[in-house]
């Protein structure tokens, strides 16, 4: 698949996910990039959808917030999964055949045909310490 041209925007909003440590939500986007000419939540709003619906940068429901995608040329899956540190923030994407297929067979035994999937799982990293 071709990488989509994006708008002066959309880069700078893509650049800022990507230097982004942890998920970040629209408004602290605005605060970051309020000198380089975003001046109002709808310009990043519209910069996060077309982000988004290229598969370069995902949302994180549970969170309200985005973070760029890790494997932006890799979608062929259905299913996007994603273990978040509840200490350190951090955010680790992957892909597993194995859930997609269950999750694609149960939706099939209720008579629901799934176009997307995305799972957040919630726990401690293995930087962070367990006690």
């Amino acid at each position: 698949m071709p990488s989509p041209t994006l708008t002066r925007h959309q880069t700078l909003v893509l650049n800022a996910l990507q230097r982004a440590k942890e998920p970040t939500s629209a408004y602290a986007l605005l605060e970051q990039l309020r000198d380089e000419g975003i001046k109002a939540p709808p310009q990043v709003y519209r910069a996060l959808d077309k982000l988004v619906s290229c598969g370069l940068a995902h949302k994180l429901d549970s969170l309200n917030a985005f973070v760029a995608c890790a494997h932006p040329h890799e979608h062929e899956h259905d299913l996007v999964a994603f273990a978040i540190c509840k200490r350190c923030g951090s955010v680790q994407e992957f892909a597993d055949h194995a859930i997609e297929q269950h999750l694609t067979d149960l939706s099939q035994a209720h008579a629901f045909r799934m176009e997307s999937a995305i799972v957040e799982i919630r726990g401690i990293c293995g930087n962070c310490p367990t006690a």
